[in-house]
């Protein structure tokens, strides 16, 4: 059964950072790309950023994330992570961790695993 369990999430003032991690257990880690999402109150689930297999390359939100937020993956300790620098109020949502068993993807439906979430937020 495959767990992803995500943490570092928290409050934090606008221009700050998190690292945003998830364990993954249950899975050959280094087989699967590894994305993070986020949803805001009221709206849709988001694509932010996606690793792919064994880090060969990495996919970001345009325009949103990209130059502020960093993902990266330790397949030794098969835990992706997402290091989120000069967070804005919008930054402020429920992250979530997600596998693929593709090489690299982006839509909400290519992902079949999903952690709990982990909550940031960034206040002005």
């Amino acid at each position: 059964q495959v767990q992803l369990v995500e943490s570092g999430g928290g409050l934090v003032q606008a221009g700050g950072s998190l690292r945003l991690s998830c364990a993954a257990s249950g899975l050959t880690f280094s087989n699967y790309a590894m994305g993070w999402f986020r949803q805001a109150p009221g709206k849709e689930r988001e694509f932010v950023a996606v690793i792919s297999w064994r880090g060969y390359s990495t996919s970001y939100a345009a325009d949103s994330v990209k130059g502020r937020f960093t993902i990266s993956r330790d397949d030794a300790k098969n835990t992706v992570y997402l290091q989120m620098n000069s967070l804005k109020p919008e930054d402020t949502a429920v992250y979530y961790c997600a596998a693929s068993p593709l090489r690299l993807a982006t839509k909400i439906e290519d992902f079949g695993s999903w952690g709990q979430g982990t909550q940031v937020t960034v206040s002005s």
